[in-house]
């Protein structure tokens, strides 16, 4: 008897975790599909990747009402032969793809803009590719869940016309703008100071206050934009760059 509850909670835990890797299918409403899309400033040049694309709507609808190119991974493939379906019918295939795959493996590097529902479980996981693999200034912007210890950039509830199955009257939105890595020394300019950094909240050295955004960064009176190991900026009406 005990033998049967052990293998009776094994498979349970089995089920549970196949769960967190296989979500239930809730689809995103229209107006909150657009106001991610808005959220994000998406434009005719961006490359909008959706994790985890259900029947495709977000990919579709960057390309029909943005005018940008698109991807959709899914790991359910009847989902993707949909949304490969929908794209044809809404004369968008040449703008948009759809493959099927694993959010948490699958290459995700040429995006600059990110959408994404899932579950705060797969959230956990995507979090450090986000920071290590996309380029700075890329927008993510996540319908319901949030992401531990990387407050957003930006944050907006939408109220539905109508309730939305799996999700009532309301979603909201977070926007995060995938800072540059710019903690550490740096000198020039007849300057050397220290950076500290946590996601986008920087402390700099000497300064009152500063702020990042993707690639932008400014204190007092400089502004500048980072380049890899180098800050070129402007203070005080003159050029300085900084390097790390």
């Amino acid at each position: 008897m005990r033998l049967v509850l052990l293998l009776a909670a094994l498979a349970g835990t089995a089920a549970a975790e196949e769960f967190e890797t296989r979500p239930p299918l809730i689809t995103t409403p229209p107006e909150v599909v657009e106001r991610m899309l808005a959220m994000a400033g998406t434009q005719s040049g961006d490359f909008v990747v959706d994790l985890g694309s259900g029947d495709g709507r977000i990919v579709i609808a960057a390309a029909q009402k943005f005018g940008a190119r698109g991807l959709g991974i899914e790991l359910d493939g009847v989902l993707v032969e949909k949304s490969r379906a929908a794209a044809r019918g809404a004369k968008v295939e040449d703008k948009v793809s759809f493959v099927q795959g694993d959010v948490l493996t699958a290459d995700i590097s040429r995006a600059s803009v990110i959408t994404v529902y899932l579950l705060p479980s797969l959230m956990a996981k995507l979090q450090a590719r986000f920071i290590d693999e996309l380029a700075p200034g890329t927008r993510i912007v996540s319908h319901a869940f949030a992401m531990a210890g990387w407050a957003p950039d930006a944050s907006e509830l939408v109220r539905l016309k109508q309730r939305h199955a799996g999700q009532g009257d309301e979603s909201t939105l977070r926007l995060w703008i995938v800072p540059a890595q710019v903690r550490g020394v740096w000198r020039g300019g007849g300057m050397t100071l220290r950076i500290e950094q946590n996601y986008q909240k920087i402390d700099v050295e000497g300064a009152r206050a500063a702020l990042l955004s993707g690639r932008e960064i400014r204190w007092d009176g400089f502004r500048g934009r980072v380049d890899g190991d180098r800050i070129i900026g402007e203070l005080a009406g003159r050029a300085v760059e900084l390097r790390r």
